[in-house]
């Protein structure tokens, strides 16, 4: 869950809007290397999913590389249609590094040296037992006007850099290119400070509804006319998060003026979502769909035990990553050979990607380590193991107890997408969630 609400004494920007009015920020990330392909821009995305959990518009983001002159038109062109712009990267202390030259000339004032930030760099090298090469002051250098963000885990210090003082002024924040040191500034100073620029009500909460099973297209088809009924009504609002084998994510974003009435706001919300989209929805906020079957099988006091060929170990390993598994995993068994289906789980002879010989590895792993329940993957990963089947094709399988305590098994068979690992991995979250859907 997010929890990002301070409010401080900043002039608003946008503030000649209508009420209602939510700023728009945009995120301008700088660095040559981004647009060689050398690195991946994973900042920007990260940036970008604060904002939408704190209820902040971000309608663009832009790659630009170290080029004075192309960085002061993309910041140009950002501050004309947006109220606040996110500057992410060239503040190192190379010659390179000239966000810092360049914000100045957009605000229209000099350079200075902030003792202060030269002290703690100072300090920063001593502390490790090296000298400060000369260059690294060039990192202390702050636009006249201009003020340090508080947080500073490297040299690099941030910079938050207002245009104007009257209200309804904008701002260009500054933040290093480095992932850890960018996500402490952003979490810890920006997104309160745009929170508080913002007037909006203080108390900003959000929650994620965790769903397998349907497509992206499909769940945006299912909710369609509820989005349009949020985007008229402007709170809360819904965001979709593709997170590829592990589902899709619908986030909730309330905002209110007291705790109380985010979580009120929060709670009526995902209720009628959950009406709309059913069982799709397996859990929310931080748990996934290992915690939630751990869950369940302890409530009912069960236990399981597991069979895998084409998932080569991942539905226990995922099992085994919960707190608290031991009291329901009872172990498993990799049984990829198809010697090992027959002679070790009592597979037939015969083809062993149907449902028959899952059902099969599931019934003998349920056996042979005394469990309640036994579940099992079969399929095919690759062209070398299609026993005439297409590739994807994966069968999976209950064997156990059902909720009358009666011994009933299950058996399905997915075609599933993707390369050698997606297949797996998409195998493994299917096989638990039908177990998650059968311990309902």
């Amino acid at each position: 869950m997010t929890d990002e609400t301070v409010v401080g004494e900043p002039a608003a920007i946008g503030s000649d809007e209508p009420e209602g009015h939510t700023p728009s920020v945009e995120v301008v990330a700088i660095g040559t290397e981004l647009l060689l392909g050398q690195i991946v821009d994973t900042n920007s995305s990260w940036i970008g999913e604060q904002l939408a959990a704190a209820g902040l518009n971000s309608h663009f983001q832009t790659k630009v590389g170290d080029n004075p002159t192309r960085i002061r038109s993309v910041l140009e062109l950002a501050l004309d249609r947006s109220d606040a712009v996110i500057c992410c990267g060239g503040l190192g202390p190379t010659q390179d590094d000239v966000t810092r030259e360049v914000m100045a000339e957009v605000m229209g004032v000099e350079l200075e040296l902030d003792e202060a930030v030269a002290g703690r760099i100072r300090h920063m090298f001593a502390s490790r037992g090296r000298t400060m090469p000369d260059n690294n002051l060039r990192q202390a250098m702050v636009p006249v006007g201009a003020s340090v963000i508080a947080q500073q885990p490297g040299t690099a210090p941030g910079l938050i850099c207002p245009l104007g003082t009257e209200a309804g002024s904008k701002v260009i924040y500054a933040v290093p290119g480095v992932p850890y040191e960018m996500k402490e500034m952003v979490t810890g100073t920006i997104i309160p400070d745009l929170v508080a620029r913002s007037g909006r009500p203080a108390v900003i909460r959000s929650r994620l509804l965790r769903t397998w099973g349907m497509s992206e297209s499909g769940l945006s088809e299912m909710l369609g006319p509820r989005i349009e009924e949020l985007d008229e009504i402007g709170n809360p609002t819904l965001a979709f998060l593709a997170s590829g084998v592990e589902g899709l994510k619908v986030r909730i974003t309330a905002r209110a003026h007291d705790e109380t009435a985010a979580r009120a706001v929060l709670d009526t919300e995902e209720h009628l979502l959950r009406s709309l989209m059913g069982d799709i929805v397996f859990a929310t906020d931080g748990d996934n769909m290992e915690t939630v079957v751990v869950a369940s099988l302890a409530r009912r006091g069960l236990t399981i035990a597991v069979a895998e060929s084409v998932t080569g170990g991942y539905v226990a390993g995922r099992l085994c990553a919960v707190a608290g598994a031991s009291e329901v995993f009872r172990g498993g068994v990799v049984a990829y050979h198809r010697d090992i289906k027959r002679d070790l789980l009592g597979v037939q002879e015969g083809p062993v990607v149907t449902e028959a010989a899952a059902t099969a590895m599931a019934q003998g792993a349920r056996t042979i380590l005394g469990a309640d329940i036994g579940i099992a993957t079969t399929g095919v990963a690759g062209p070398d193991e299609a026993e005439g089947r297409p590739v994807g094709t994966v069968c999976a399988a209950i064997a156990g107890l059902d909720a009358a305590g009666i011994s009933r098994d299950v058996a399905v068979t997915m075609q599933l997408p993707g390369d050698r690992e997606r297949i797996r991995q998409f195998a493994t979250i299917s096989l638990l969630d039908l177990l998650r859907k059968r311990l309902r």
